[in-house]
């Protein structure tokens, strides 16, 4: 890590160019997740909520309700209340699949999930093609460079959640 103040380095063109996709790309895909809540006819929060659980699920790599917590910046009261209005419309199932009781998983319903497929193979057909088209060794650097951009996102929130005074969501 460098003392370079960001907001006043002197960036390539390049490097302005990437942050601006980036964010770009951010809001490209908050609008796609207020779609989804529309076509799930759900808040945005709870659409954001199923959405990580759905992907965790496809990854295999189910989340715990504080895991969820994290990743959507609620409080874990918060992620109770968001959680319980999932489970009661029937979009989220939590289990205890883990040797240790306490631990509960988030799993997407089925029908929550085959519906959320359908909106993806719909909505995501653009996102899809470019994935097709793009080079393997392009594909392999972007993600190498977002790999290491989220590696030093989380090391930013780490070292800001563990400043004095900090206000961790």
């Amino acid at each position: 890590m460098t003392d370079a103040d960001p907001l006043v380095e002197a960036w390539s063109p390049v490097q302005s160019a990437v942050m601006h996709g980036l964010r770009d790309w951010v809001v490209a895909y908050t609008a796609f997740n207020q779609h989804l809540a529309a076509w799930l006819r759900l808040p945005g929060s709870d659409a954001n909520a199923l959405g990580q659980i759905i992907w965790a699920a496809e990854a295999d790599a189910p989340l715990s309700p504080a895991q969820l917590s994290r990743q959507i910046g609620m409080t874990t009261g918060a992620t109770t209340i968001l959680l319980n209005r999932l489970e009661d419309a029937g979009h989220v199932v939590r289990s205890r699949e883990s040797a240790d009781r306490r631990r509960v998983t988030l799993r997407p319903a089925p029908a929550s999930r085959e519906e959320a497929r359908r909106f993806i193979a719909l909505a995501g057909a653009e996102i899809a093609h470019v994935l097709r088209t793009t080079p393997p060794d392009e594909l392999r650097a972007v993600a190498t460079f977002l790999a290491r951009m989220t590696d030093a996102a989380a090391g930013a929130d780490q070292r800001l959640s563990a400043a004095p005074g900090s206000r961790t969501p």
